[in-house]
């Protein structure tokens, strides 16, 4: 390897905008961009204006084809998972060393555990910090209560096995959760292995491995592992993760036939406010601006949660920098910045957005705010 690509590459390394990783693995393969472009299927002119900083990425489905092409995991592009910045990032990256540990071991420790009462309440709690994007607070729970659940389903009398096992399978779902967004993929499968030990595939992991390989951008894999999950009696999150699946491979109908099914299955406003804040989100992938900002400014969003709240202000900023209104996006990702910090920063999609808009907002006070930003995430 040349040394203009280890340069380029240790450039990089921290997770900067993912052009200037495309560009030195570009090198790294001996291809042109028009080789590049004709291995992908996308347009010369991205290809190129991506290189040179001039556009950015937003849609999974043009990162994974990127990634296959080059014979790269997708996080070999977005530099998952990012170093540390800030006291928050360090100790939720420690988490992960420690579940790492965890998840090497075969059987819990000896050290008394929780009693069911206890490890119900901290494990509702741990949801909550999961629900409002409060990563920190997640991390900072997790090793106690996957080691407390994993005890309590061998000591649990026979009345509360059920209980213990289910607890068992929330927390673990919720630690596969954090290292996925964290960028450890492969610890992320590991604990979700993990969960199934001594018991049928609960359905709650089958969705978080559908998370898993739409993240991996492996969306033919998501879609199958959809279906067999549909056979654990699933409600209107699958057909939600399907659709965001056929988008990213490109099947329009698919996805809106998916979104429709999700839809029938809500059972309460803050479900059909999923389904709505899915529908912004599978238009994005496909490439509809302007119906994703639609959707994005439906009334009934405001229901959702602080962790889904900043991914759909996420969505509407991209959608808001794809016609040309930097200063409302820039806006728009502050606000999803204060709804979750840690959720937006380690989101490879928003740092994308960070970057871009850098060098495309106009407005003294939103300049400001995107470079205060792009500081936080470690991006300047």
């Amino acid at each position: 390897m040349s040394n203009l690509v280890m340069r380029e590459l240790d450039e990089t390394a921290a997770g900067g905008p993912i052009g200037a990783r495309l560009a030195a693995w570009r090198l790294r393969r001996g291809l042109t961009r028009e080789d590049l472009a004709s291995g992908t299927g996308l347009p010369f002119d991205y290809v190129a204006a991506l290189e040179t900083g001039d556009e950015w990425v937003d849609r999974r489905g043009r990162l994974a084809a990127l990634a296959a092409a080059l014979r790269l995991d997708v996080a070999d592009l977005t530099g998952q998972p990012y170093p540390p910045r800030g006291e928050e990032h360090a100790v939720v990256r420690a988490v992960a060393f420690q579940l790492r540990r965890r998840v090497a071991r075969l059987h819990p420790n000896s050290a008394a555990g929780l009693t069911l009462e206890e490890l119900a309440k901290q494990t509702r709690a741990a949801a909550q910090a999961d629900a409002v994007g409060d990563e920190h607070a997640l991390a900072l729970a997790l090793p106690e209560l996957i080691e407390a659940a994993d005890q309590a389903v061998v000591t649990a009398p026979a009345l509360g096995r059920t209980e213990a096992v289910r607890l068992r399978v929330q927390v673990h779902v919720l630690g596969a959760g954090l290292l996925r967004r964290l960028g450890y993929k492969d610890l992320a499968w590991m604990l979700l292995h993990d969960a199934r030990r001594g018991t049928r595939e609960p359905l709650p992991v089958l969705v978080e491995e559908v998370r898993l390989l739409i993240d991996l951008g492996l969306p033919e894999y998501a879609l199958a592992r959809a279906e067999r999950a549909e056979d654990a009696g699933a409600g209107w999150e699958l057909p939600v993760l399907a659709a965001l699946a056929q988008a990213m491979a490109g099947r329009r109908r698919h996805a809106e036939q998916l979104l429709a099914e999700a839809a029938g299955r809500a059972t309460d406003a803050r479900e059909s406010a999923m389904v709505v804040a899915a529908r912004a989100a599978v238009a994005a992938e496909y490439g509809d601006a302007e119906e994703a900002a639609m959707h994005a400014r439906a009334s009934e969003l405001t229901v959702l949660d602080g962790a889904q709240r900043s991914r759909l202000l996420m969505v509407a900023a991209a959608a808001e920098a794809r016609q040309d209104s930097a200063d409302q996006a820039a806006a728009r990702l502050v606000e999803a910045d204060t709804a979750a910090p840690l959720r937006l920063r380690l989101d490879p999609f928003a740092r994308e957005l960070v970057a871009a808009l850098a060098a495309r907002t106009t407005d003294t006070v939103q300049v400001a705010a995107v470079r205060k930003l792009a500081e936080r995430a470690g991006l300047r």
